[in-house]
């Protein structure tokens, strides 16, 4: 069973910017896609990006396309969310998470992912 765990998550300011990274311990078969998903208090977790492992193609929800971006280190098994022009509705929990993946940017993306990291804080102040 794969195993992720995320880091990089932090406190800072409105403007700035912060990278997340998701190291994955025992990468499995079939777990292709990995993804970056996020969850603030009392809302649905939501997509942010993926990208394959293999062909490193990658798809973003269009609401942070413009300001993160998502790449994959395979020789340290690590995937990044790059996260530039933070924003105080930005915070959230910040979960990485592996599986087939769909494809999708909507509310059904988690569907994709069949394990998931603990999860990192990111707290934006204005």
């Amino acid at each position: 069973q794969a195993q992720l765990v995320e880091s990089g998550g932090g406190l800072v300011q409105a403007g700035d910017s912060l990278t997340l990274a998701c190291v994955s311990y025992r990468h499995t078969y079939g777990s292709d896609a990995m993804g970056w998903f996020r969850q603030a208090p009392g809302k649905a977790r939501e997509f942010l990006a993926a990208v394959r492992w293999g062909s490193g193609i990658s798809w973003y929800s269009d609401f942070v396309k413009d300001r993160f971006t998502i790449s994959r280190e395979m020789l340290r098994n690590t995937v990044y969310l790059q996260m530039n022009s933070l924003k105080p509705e930005d915070t959230a929990v910040y979960y990485c998470a592996a599986g087939p993946g769909t494809g999708s940017t909507g509310s059904d993306a988690i569907y994709g992912y069949e394990h998931w990291g603990q999860g990192t804080q990111v707290t934006v102040s204005s």
